[in-house]
């Protein structure tokens, strides 16, 4: 069975696609860029800002659907630009202290919007071992 998760807490879908959708016990969250969800506005920042805001984005969906960021499982994260890829990871990393999970990290050099950094997660939801 598939559900489609949506919080007013992070931004809407600039496109045809949901924020999230949980489906046999896993949460998939689409990229997640910058925007605020106050505002549903993408201003441009620095990269460490904008991996916060996306980072934001990631739990407050994750929250919306019963889950924490301990149950993410993997993440993708889309950076413009490699180079900022330390920058990214310092943020990144208060996220994720204990047991993080994986990752990986690659180069897109047009992401929507003009974002800097997009993040992606897969999540356990649901699990009863969880509990």
């Amino acid at each position: 069975m598939k559900t489609i998760i949506s919080t007013d807490l992070a931004p809407k879908a600039i496109g045809p696609y949901s924020q999230a959708i949980k489906a046999n016990g896993l949460l998939f969250i689409s990229g997640q860029g910058a925007i605020n969800p106050e505002t549903n506005v993408y201003e441009p920042m620095p990269i460490e800002q904008e991996t916060e805001q996306a980072l934001k984005n990631v739990k407050a969906i994750l929250e919306s659907a019963g889950s924490t960021m301990a149950d993410v499982v993997k993440v993708t994260v889309f950076l413009k630009d490699m180079k900022e890829f330390s920058l990214m990871n310092e943020v990144y990393k208060k996220y994720f202290v204990d047991n993080p999970p994986a990752r990986s990290a690659i180069e897109a050099s047009n992401l929507p919007k003009g974002f800097k950094v997009e993040i992606e997660a897969i999540a356990l939801v649901d699990n009863p071992s969880l509990s």
